[in-house]
């Protein structure tokens, strides 16, 4: 989810005011997820590298988070949708923390779709840790690496989306990247609806896939 500050910049408003701008991008994107066929949802929502932004603007975002959850997750549980971190909450305010270990709690026994929020989250320190953990109980193999990714237990990764007109991955998901399709656009997040969504799976599904076969 790129844009939130270059979207703010273009209309002359505070970067806090592009962040909540992004928020309702989230909460009009997972409301669609009722009518598209998807198993799984992960949203970028906060870098390892996310820490180098000024104070006020973390604090910002992490105000949003709590306010997330606190204004959403009823709405979220009752929808059937169960949420998991990806990467290592445990580094923001214990009252964050309190909060999403509750959400996660309260929405575990959900299975309609899986809505992923990665916090605190790097790939390249994923793959790290999930090769140690793998050489901790034998033989490095890309199974057993697979196993002890944050995304173990999700369904493999088909479609990345990149908003905002960046043509890169941003170390997100690089392992479970390797065969997803990606897909590109110009559009900054806080205007990215779920019309924007539909089109990038329209595209998807017009793809074929032949994972290096011929």
């Amino acid at each position: 989810m790129d844009g939130n500050g270059r979207w703010a910049k273009k209309r002359l408003l505070p970067r806090a005011m592009g962040h909540k701008k992004g928020v309702e991008a989230v909460r009009n994107l997972v409301r669609s997820l009722r009518e598209n066929p998807v198993e799984a949802l992960t949203l970028y929502a906060f870098s390892t590298e996310n820490w180098g932004r000024p104070a006020d603007e973390i604090a910002d975002l992490t105000a949003l988070m709590k306010h997330f959850i606190r204004n959403d997750l009823d709405e979220i549980a009752e929808a059937g949708v169960k949420l998991k971190i990806v990467g290592d909450y445990s580094v923001f305010d214990d009252e964050a923390v309190e909060l999403i270990d509750g959400a996660l709690a309260r929405t575990a026994g959900n299975d309609k779709v899986t809505l992923a929020i990665a916090l605190n989250y790097g790939a390249q320190a994923e793959i790290v840790r999930a090769a140690r953990a793998a050489a901790a109980e034998g033989e490095i193999t890309e199974e057993a690496i697979a196993r002890h990714l944050d995304t173990a237990g999700m369904p493999p990764l088909d479609l990345l989306i990149r908003t905002s007109g960046e043509v890169r991955l941003s170390n997100f998901l690089l392992w479970q990247a390797a065969y997803a399709e990606l897909y590109f656009t110009d559009v900054l997040w806080p205007d990215f609806s779920p019309a924007h969504f539909r089109e990038a799976l329209d595209h998807f599904s017009g793809r074929e896939r032949r994972y290096g076969g011929r």
